[in-house]
């Protein structure tokens, strides 16, 4: 199974470095990195070129965010699954591509946990998501994946289609709940840490930050599952997200 692998980043020179090693560095001998650069004005470039090109493509434009660099990403890959690889993140161990290609030969989505990092120097974990199976409720519950660790075959990818530009930092939690609530495509657990995760993204920055994204979840939970006005969700998510930080505190 060829997994591409999608990073996007802008002017990411101080961590990018990490994440090539990381993907280049995995036992799984069939992959591509898909680069999509928002035009970077600092040396992000010139480090993703000393990289081998054979099994990497590199668009460098400017773009509309994040979200808009990932539409581009899946109209590039060429693989037979895919998922994405932040420019500041890292895969746990060389193994994560190779269990990922396990899992898809039995479901359509494969995730697992990770870790948020302080750095990817020390390693020093700061909060600890561990991933659990879909409850019988699925997104109504609480429940979400970890995006980094969400990987899915091309049918998957082709059927959900691009990511929602309208939301600016749940536009992950969107395209995860379409993926596996409006079209039950089978999802498997990989019961590891996949993902070694920079503290620090859209949706972690602080507590706005995770203000915003519960409300633009609920939003697609009201498109998407006819949520009302307040729903379960809102509050057993952020709920579930506690627990993380209390099981660091107890390690």
């Amino acid at each position: 199974m060829k997994i591409s692998v999608l990073t996007v980043c802008w002017n990411s020179a101080a961590t990018i470095r990490h994440t090539l090693d990381s993907f280049f560095s995995q036992s799984h001998e069939s992959k591509e990195l898909i680069v999509v650069d928002g035009a970077s004005s600092d040396e992000t470039l010139s480090i993703v070129h000393s990289y081998p090109q054979e099994q990497m493509r590199l668009l460098s434009e400017p773009d509309r965010g994040m979200y808009d660099a990932l539409n581009k990403g899946l109209r590039l890959y060429t693989g037979d699954a895919i998922g994405v690889l932040n420019s500041d993140d890292c895969y746990h161990d060389r193994f994560v591509l190779s269990r990922i290609s396990e899992a898809l030969q039995e479901a359509d989505v494969a995730h697992g946990s990770l870790n948020f990092v302080e750095n990817q120097l020390t390693k020093r974990v700061v909060r600890r998501w561990r991933a659990t199976p879909k409850p019988s409720k699925g997104f109504r519950s609480g429940w979400m994946p970890a995006h980094p660790t969400f990987y899915v075959r091309r049918t998957v990818a082709e059927a959900v289609g691009d990511f929602d530009l309208e939301l600016k930092v749940a536009s992950d939690y969107d395209w995860m709940l379409r993926a596996i609530e409006l079209f039950g495509f089978r999802s498997v657990l990989i019961d590891q840490v996949m993902i070694d995760m920079m503290q620090g993204g859209k949706s972690t920055k602080g507590i706005w930050s995770h203000v915003a994204h519960n409300i633009e979840a609920l939003h697609s939970r009201r498109k998407w599952l006819g949520s009302g006005p307040v729903d379960y969700a809102l509050v057993a998510k952020p709920a579930r997200k506690l627990g993380q930080f209390i099981a660091r505190i107890g390690s």
